[in-house]
């Protein structure tokens, strides 16, 4: 079975429509990126979004966040760094602290205006500025073309 990347077509749709998740879906794609750590794409306004990752265990310095061109890249890792306690023998572990990298596709004009970590979830907020020149914008149709300007006739002799 072919696979299709339909990555390119989330750009029409501010990376986040509903119709090319299904596509993916019943292609297969789906199953082929990982689903580590779980997130939501929430629409706050006209032209606002939010992205809530699932980051239990992690702390803000195990978190980076970066975008480049269109791409807004999450990475984790832990840091063990030095001096730590022990850590406990665990008997069973259901929540997965392993390191990951979740890639988003951003639409043109799409910005990251800012990121907090509250309650194991990191929201990155996002907002769509279209710039003045590529707004579309009224042009008023006018009852007369071109006004007529006569010369004096002093002036014409």
């Amino acid at each position: 079975m072919r696979q299709y990347d339909l990555s390119p077509l989330y750009r029409s749709t501010v990376g986040f429509d509903r119709l090319f998740s299904l596509i993916d879906q019943m292609s297969g794609v789906e199953g082929t990126t990982p689903s580590y750590p779980p997130y939501n794409i929430e629409r706050t306004g006209e032209n606002n979004y939010r992205i809530s990752v699932a980051v239990a265990g992690f702390a803000e310095s195990d978190l980076s966040i970066e975008t480049r061109e269109n791409t807004l890249v999450i990475r984790g890792a832990k840091n063990a760094g030095e001096g730590q306690a022990p850590k406990p023998e665990v008997l069973y572990q259901g929540i997965a602290a392993r390191a990951f990298e979740r890639r988003f596709q951003l639409a043109d004009h799409v910005q990251v205006t800012g990121a907090t970590l509250e309650h194991g979830l990191l929201h990155v907020e996002l907002v769509r500025e279209i710039p003045e020149a590529q707004k579309p914008r009224q042009i008023p149709i006018g009852a007369q073309g071109l006004k007529i300007v006569e010369v004096p006739k002093s002036a014409a002799a």
